[in-house]
């Protein structure tokens, strides 16, 4: 989340005539993440995100994010929930960006998550894949594997720079993944990037999973991998193998990995860590300095790697 386009208040009156949530109380910019426009609204009614959509998220892929959430929610995921005008649309226009007002969840992301948050993500990840069952759109992941080699080519004149050797080390990694990257594992609609600053939490109860603006339909082992990166390393780059372990049973709780699956997670965790090392090395390279927000370090994404280069079972995630 972050503020990229302002917006005026005649601007604001108008879009918001078309919705019942009462008069404006508060409009306050939240300067976090990378991807769109958001704002806090407080109105008489209620508290409300309003999301204006930036460059990265194209409006075709809107219908897939937002009916998602509405069928999420409808199956008890306590994610937002899209606020539909008195004509029913969701997505409408405002300061030439699409934009869409979603409900307010109570919580705090965790800054330093601890085993307790690592369960907690681990039980919620699998009840939004078995919860995902049914839903009929489809949206391809243009961030895996067939979608890095572009990546790679965007950031290879400038990766040396962030770290010398860096660009042969992708180079290498993305050969590697393409001779044995997994098939046929089972698959369905994932979240794609639940990282800790994308969940909400009260104390140590999950409260909400937000940002759903990567969620495609892939393998559900690889959205395990993506969050095994994303909740049980440490801020030195070490993984921390109780947290591991916490996940992956609260998880398997609810869904049980299959041994192909079990099989494979080595492997889709080395891609997943490729795929934040390539989006951060892509905005620590194109960062715009008038933005609110510094872009994450890339290098940190590139020790999850290394570890991950070094295991051979699924054992060594605690599994």
């Amino acid at each position: 989340m972050a503020v990229y386009t302002e917006i005026s208040d005649e601007a604001l009156e108008g879009f918001l005539a078309a919705y019942d949530i009462g008069a404006v109380l508060a409009l306050k910019g939240i300067a976090e993440g990378v991807e769109n426009s958001n704002y806090f609204l407080l109105t008489d009614k209620g508290r409300f995100i309003l999301t204006l959509y930036e460059k990265r998220v194209a409006e075709g892929d809107l219908p897939f994010f937002l009916g998602l959430l509405d069928h999420l929610a409808a199956r008890g995921v306590t994610c937002p929930s899209p606020v539909h005008g008195r004509d029913g649309q969701i997505v409408r226009r405002l300061a030439d960006r699409p934009a869409a007002l979603q409900t307010f969840l109570d919580g705090v992301s965790p800054k330093r998550p601890n085993v307790n948050h690592c369960a907690e993500a681990g039980a919620t990840s699998a009840r939004l894949h078995e919860a995902c069952r049914g839903f009929t759109l489809q949206r391809a992941n243009a961030l895996s594997l067939a979608g890095w080699r572009s990546l790679v080519a965007s950031t290879s004149a400038g990766a040396d720079g962030v770290q010398t050797g860096l660009r042969q080390a992708i180079a290498d990694e993305i050969a590697f993944l393409e001779a044995h990257w997994p098939r046929d594992l089972p698959a369905g609609v994932i979240h794609a990037d639940m990282f800790p600053d994308n969940t909400l939490f009260v104390g140590e109860k999950l409260t909400g999973v937000i940002d759903f603006y990567f969620a495609c339909n892939d393998m559900l082992a690889y959205d395990v991998a993506v969050n095994l990166n994303c909740w049980c390393f440490e801020s030195d780059g070490s993984f921390n193998i109780t947290k591991g372990r916490a996940f992956l049973s609260r998880y398997q709780a609810v869904r049980p990995l299959s041994e192909p699956e079990r099989a494979a997670l080595p492997v889709l965790a080395r891609g997943a860590a490729l795929r934040f090392l390539l989006t951060r090395l892509h905005d620590w390279i194109n960062h715009d300095p008038s933005a609110l927000v510094r872009p994450k370090d890339p290098l940190q994404c590139l020790s999850w790697l290394r570890f991950h280069q070094q295991v051979v079972h699924a054992g060594d995630y605690g599994l």
